[in-house]
């Protein structure tokens, strides 16, 4: 595992409430509308890449989805996951991992990523990311990241941004694509983030 991510994120979550990072979503609006428009039911299996304390896991499970996992790199960030949920905790699967290194052991129908992609600035660890997401997904793949106009950096970490086209021509191989939309994301701090999220279907490749 990369240690020297991995000391980032923990200190990261260890030290900073959710108001204090900019990624902080009240309601993850975008990311709930695309899971949605699959109209897949409540069985469906999802994984929530880089999900750390984020809320979208809290409305999926009040919405009766039942087969949900939230992957990242950062244990702290889980265990405040874990904390806030209290007892619906136990209805999710929990694992640490760098997203590089995850070795799936089932295959999910949604594969949902907001802002852990771009952190990927190696042509080596998006390659990673492509071969895992085309092993492990069978049926869809949301992913949300920062936009040739959002910021060059977050938390300190260099990031690599995306239009719609380089997003899409970087799935093209296994997944074909549904949707593509830019938005401004609102940080706690009042400034803007601008990302692009593109939906997409897993293909034959």
């Amino acid at each position: 595992m990369n240690t020297e991510r991995k000391e980032h994120w923990e200190k990261v979550y260890e030290t900073k409430n959710p108001h204090e990072v900019s990624w902080t979503q009240e309601v993850p609006e975008t990311s709930l509308a695309l899971i949605h428009s699959f109209g897949l039911d409540r069985s469906a299996k999802m994984i929530d890449i880089g999900g750390g304390d984020s809320k979208l896991v809290d409305f999926l499970l009040d919405e009766g989805f039942e087969n949900l996992t939230v992957l990242d790199i950062s244990a702290k960030a889980l265990e405040k996951a874990k904390k806030r949920l209290g007892e619906k905790a136990g209805k999710v699967t929990w694992i640490v991992s760098d997203i590089t290194e995850f070795k799936p052991e089932t295959t999910y129908d949604v594969w949902h990523d907001r802002a852990t992609f771009h952190f990927l600035t190696e042509e080596t660890q998006v390659k990673k990311y492509v071969d895992i997401a085309e092993q492990a997904v069978s049926g869809y793949l949301v992913i949300g990241t920062f936009s040739e106009n959002g910021p060059e950096k977050c938390s300190g970490l260099p990031v690599r941004q995306y239009t719609t086209e380089t997003l899409v021509s970087v799935f093209a191989e296994g997944f074909e694509k549904l949707s593509c939309r830019t938005e401004n994301h609102e940080t706690p701090f009042g400034t803007e983030q601008n990302f692009v999220f593109c939906s997409f279907k897993r293909s034959g490749g």
